[in-house]
């Protein structure tokens, strides 16, 4: 695997739907539209904006035929949504998809709590999903949950992580994204995670999907940049707070993601001011703090300057 860091990476924004489907206060469709045109705006080409879910299990999510038929589409902008079975699929399809995503998991006992079955049976519901999909043009992205640890089980053996992944991908997902759920994982065991998933799928078709829970994930992203992976999920102003952990952070925000990757010369065609106030508009809808350190830190060095501008 490669040691050389990638000249560029890509960035999947999944904040209006990875970070907003937890959260208890309600976000309006307008808010929701809004957030995901100041994101454009900030650069972002991947843009995940809502799931085909059941109202009933993620309330949030309520208004995801309004938001993906409402959204301005820009060129050269992507607008997955999630999809958890065909139901799901023929509504976003009615909707004018352009891309889809199908979610697993490497834990047994995280596949029978989150969706109610077995790793094997969650796959082979996929299929008929994937085969839609691909008869209709739109590529599926998958995802996998609990790679480097479950909130059940703890540890994650590779090899596990790795039958999952080479199981979608070879079912037709152009890209694996992997998920540490729980934010457990270390960069040593990222490493040897994507390293045992390199062997059944190329790195180029790997993603990295970490929450901050233990605040490992600027960490995991740069072990994960040593081993040639370039493409990262993460949302806006860290939004997602991780379900199995009380009170802990979730995804990796992407003001923190785009600094540090500033900071290595890697070019990832986001504008970090824009960004920040991207992050800052939908703190301010839902009343609360940005757990992104990065954006804190500049807003908080904004708000100096203009008292100094005052004084």
């Amino acid at each position: 695997m490669s040691t050389a860091l990638p000249k560029s990476v890509k960035i999947v924004e999944v904040g209006p739907r990875d970070g907003l489907q937890n959260e208890p206060q309600p976000v309006s469709t307008g808010d929701k539209l809004a957030l995901i045109d100041k994101l454009v705006f900030a650069g972002l080409k991947t843009i995940e904006v809502t799931a085909f879910v059941s109202p009933k299990w993620v309330p949030q999510m309520a208004d995801h035929a309004e938001v993906l038929r409402h959204v301005t589409r820009h060129p050269g902008v992507t607008y997955p949504v999630l999809v958890p079975n065909l139901k799901g699929l023929e509504a976003a399809l009615a909707g004018g998809v352009q891309e889809v995503a199908v979610f697993g998991a490497a834990s047994e006992s995280f596949s029978q709590k989150n969706i109610n079955c077995s790793i094997s049976e969650s796959l082979e519901r996929f299929r008929p999903v994937i085969e839609l999909a691909k008869q209709n043009g739109v590529p599926v992205r998958g995802y996998v949950s609990c790679v480097l640890a479950c909130p059940y089980e703890g540890p994650i053996a590779p090899n596990e992580v790795a039958t999952v992944a080479r199981d979608l991908f070879q079912m037709g997902c152009y890209e694996i994204s992997l998920g540490d759920t729980i934010g457990a994982g270390t960069p040593g065991q990222t490493k040897k995670m994507l390293e045992s998933v390199g062997n059944g799928v190329p790195v180029q078709k790997l993603a990295g999907h970490y929450h901050d829970t233990y605040g490992q994930a600027i960490a995991n992203i740069y072990a994960s940049l040593e081993v040639g992976v370039s493409v990262f999920d993460s949302s806006v102003a860290g939004l997602g707070g991780c379900p199995y952990a009380k009170g802990a952070t979730g995804n990796v925000a992407t003001e923190d993601v785009v600094y540090m990757l500033d900071g290595l010369g890697i070019t990832t065609g986001v504008d970090l001011e824009a960004l920040i106030d991207a992050g800052e508009f939908i703190c301010n809808a839902l009343g609360q703090a940005s757990n992104s350190r990065v954006a804190r830190a500049m807003l908080a060095k904004r708000m100096q300057h203009s008292e100094d501008l005052k004084g």
